[in-house]
C-alpha cells in the first residue's frame, strides 16, 4: 500500500522494462498508485493486440442514476486510456517522458448497460511512425487516438483525443 498522493508532488515513474514485454498488471498497479481515481474505475483487464490497447471494465463502479454508464466516468476512462496508450508505446521504446492530453471529445451513441470493453487505436495508421519522427526531430510530438467502447457488439461511445509527448525536462 502506497502513501496518499500529495498535490504538486509528482509520483515516481515506473522503471522502464529492460528488454522484455511490459507487465501490464504491474503497470496497472502503478497507475492506480499514481492516479488514485484509477482504482475505482472498474478496469478488470488490460491487454495489447498490435496497435490496440484493450481494457475490460465493470459497469458497477461507473453507474449513473439511471442504472447505465455515467458519462463522466466513461469520458475519464477514454482520456486515461489514450494517455496509457502513449505512455506504453514510449515505454516499449525505452523512452521515459511526460504525456499530457491536449484535446479530447466524445460522442455517446447508445447507453452502456453491461460490462464493456474499451479499445484504443491510433486515429491513422501512420500515427505511431509520425510520432516517432517528431520525437527524433524535435524531441516532442503529438498523436491522435480513437477510443471505442463496446457493450457486446454494440458501439456505445466513440472518443477522439490528441496526446502530446513533452520535451525532456
Amino acid at each position: 500500500m502506497s502513501l496518499p498522493r500529495q498535490p504538486g508532488v509528482p509520483h515516481p515513474r515506473l522503471p522502464l522494462p529492460e528488454g522484455q514485454l511490459e507487465d501490464l498488471a504491474a503497470f496497472q498497479q502503478w497507475l492506480s498508485d499514481a492516479i488514485p481515481m484509477v482504482s475505482g474505475l472498474g478496469i478488470s483487464e488490460m491487454t495489447r493486440q498490435g496497435d490496440s490497447l484493450i481494457w475490460q471494465l465493470a459497469l458497477g463502479p461507473n453507474l449513473n442514476d439511471k442504472g447505465t454508464g455515467f458519462g463522466g466516468a466513461l469520458t475519464a476512462q477514454t482520456t486515461l486510456q489514450g494517455w496509457c496508450w502513449v505512455t506504453l508505446w514510449l515505454r516499449e521504446r525505452g523512452i521515459a517522458r511526460d504525456v499530457v492530453v491536449a484535446e479530447a471529445r466524445q460522442r455517446f451513441l447508445a447507453p452502456v448497460t453491461s460490462d464493456y470493453r474499451l479499445v484504443c487505436t491510433p486515429a491513422v495508421s501512420e500515427g505511431p511512425t509520425q510520432l516517432a519522427n517528431k520525437l527524433a526531430e524535435r524531441g516532442k510530438g503529438r498523436i491522435a487516438l480513437t477510443q471505442q467502447l463496446y457493450c457486446g457488439e454494440t458501439l456505445c461511445l466513440e472518443a477522439n483525443g490528441s496526446y502530446a509527448v513533452l520535451s525532456e525536462r
